[in-house]
């Protein structure tokens, strides 16, 4: 199960933090994954429907912050991720799609 939380905004949408294992395996371990969504399940649903089938929300224990819900609210697609833990020099955000493409080989 992954860690997670979400937080409510004042027009009604919803910001989801997750920290998953990285699908791809290389580099560090886990990411932390922000969705802008109209709400808890169809931000769910969003990462799933890009192929990460066992992604739930159970509680609030590591809601997004206020950088994180400002980031993605200002990334046009509302999905992005970044290395967790954050290291000591800060990481930019990436593109949902960054995360998901495969390496080449």
């Amino acid at each position: 199960m992954a860690a997670g939380g979400f937080s409510k905004l004042p027009n009604g949408t919803v910001v989801v933090a997750l920290n998953l294992p990285r699908p791809a395996g290389d580099g560090p371990d886990t990411v932390r994954v922000l969705v802008h969504a109209r709400n808890r399940a169809r931000a769910l649903t969003r990462l799933r429907n890009l192929g990460l089938r066992a992604v739930y929300l159970r509680g609030n224990a590591a809601p997004p912050t206020p950088d994180e819900i400002t980031a993605v609210l200002h990334h046009p697609d509302g999905l992005l991720w970044r290395t967790d833990p954050a290291p000591l020099v800060p990481e930019l955000w990436h593109p949902i799609r960054a995360l998901l493409k495969p390496s080449p080989a």
